[in-house]
C-alpha cells in the first residue's frame, strides 16, 4: 500500500513541476513552436502531452488526440483545454503501444517526451504506423551532447537524479540517431543550443519528419 501512495505522490511532483515549468518553456520555445505549428492540421495526435504546454500554438477547436499515461496530468490537460478552446480526448495509454489505426493520423506532436518514454525506437515506430502516407510528425527534444565533451560527461553524471524528477527524462539520450533511422522519407532537422542556465539539457533538435 505504500508503494501506492508513494507513486501517486511522484505522479504528482512529476504534473506539478512541469505545470510550474510552462511559462519557462514558452519563453524558451514558443517562437519556434509558432514557426512550425502554423502547418498543423485541424485534427492532432499529441504523444506525451502532460499538462498541455502546447495547446496554447493550436488553432481553436483543433480536435486533440492525447496520449498521456500519467494520470495526474489529466486535470491541468483538461483546463488548459478549456483555456485554449481545444476539443480534447484523452487516451491514457503510454506511445509504444498506441490504439489509432494505422495509416490514419495526418500529424503527430512530440515535444520533450520521447527523452522520457521507456522505448523511443518503438514510440518512433508507432507514431510511424498511424501517420497516413506522406503525414508529418513534428517534434522538439533535448539530446545528448556530443560524445566526450564536458557536456556529455555532466548529463551522465547527473542522469539519475535528473531521470527521479521529471518523469522519466533521460538527459543523454542520442534522439537525432533515433529519427534518422527511423524510415521517415523526409527528415527536416534543426540542431541547436538553447540558451539556458540548465545548461545539461541545452542541446536540442527541432523539426518536421515526413513519411
Amino acid at each position: 500500500m505504500e508503494a501506492t501512495h508513494h507513486h501517486t505522490a511522484k505522479h504528482r511532483l512529476q504534473a506539478w513541476l512541469l505545470d510550474q515549468a510552462e511559462a519557462y518553456m514558452h519563453r524558451k520555445y514558443g517562437a519556434r513552436k509558432r514557426s512550425i505549428f502554423r502547418q498543423l492540421p485541424r485534427s492532432v495526435v499529441e504523444i506525451g502531452t502532460g499538462p498541455g504546454a502546447n495547446l496554447r500554438y493550436y488553432p481553436p477547436e483543433t480536435a486533440l488526440t492525447a496520449i498521456e499515461p500519467n494520470p495526474a496530468m489529466h486535470a491541468p490537460l483538461r483546463a488548459n483545454a478549456a483555456r485554449w478552446r481545444i476539443d480534447l480526448t484523452i487516451r491514457g495509454i503510454k506511445g509504444e503501444s498506441l490504439d489509432l489505426p494505422s495509416a490514419s493520423v495526418e500529424a503527430v506532436v512530440g515535444t520533450l517526451v520521447l527523452c522520457s518514454v521507456n522505448n523511443p525506437r518503438q514510440v518512433v515506430a508507432e507514431i510511424m504506423r498511424i501517420l497516413k502516407p506522406g503525414g508529418r510528425f513534428f517534434f522538439l527534444e533535448h539530446v545528448a551532447a556530443v560524445t566526450g565533451t564536458r557536456l556529455n560527461r555532466l548529463q551522465t553524471l547527473l542522469a539519475r537524479p535528473w531521470r527521479w524528477a521529471f518523469d522519466g527524462c533521460h538527459l543523454h539520450r542520442n534522439t537525432h540517431l533515433v529519427l534518422g533511422q527511423a524510415g521517415f522519407a523526409a527528415l527536416d532537422m534543426d540542431c541547436f543550443m538553447l540558451s539556458s542556465p540548465a545548461v545539461m539539457i541545452t542541446p536540442h533538435i527541432f523539426g518536421v519528419a515526413v513519411k
